[in-house]
């Protein structure tokens, strides 16, 4: 059975997040759309839970901070 914990991000960690949910202009060629803000922040949260050892769909934020979450561990 899975555990919550509290993590923290790095910096740069946090700045990874950041960045994927940043929206991005384009120009559709062939009919095919990039990937949305939301699927980019997706990739980044679950590239994260990868790394920390945590499952992505069950972070929750935590009072210590934009850098802390919670969230169950693998």
């Amino acid at each position: 059975m899975a555990t919550r914990k509290e993590f923290k991000m790095t910096e740069e960690q946090f700045q990874r997040i950041l960045d994927a949910s940043k929206p991005v202009p384009y120009l559709v060629f062939g009919g095919r759309e990039p990937s949305s803000p939301q699927e980019n922040a997706n990739r980044a949260w679950e590239a994260l839970a990868d790394e920390l050892g945590f499952e992505f769909m069950t972070v929750a934020s935590s009072s210590k901070g934009k850098r802390f979450f919670t969230a169950e561990t693998k």
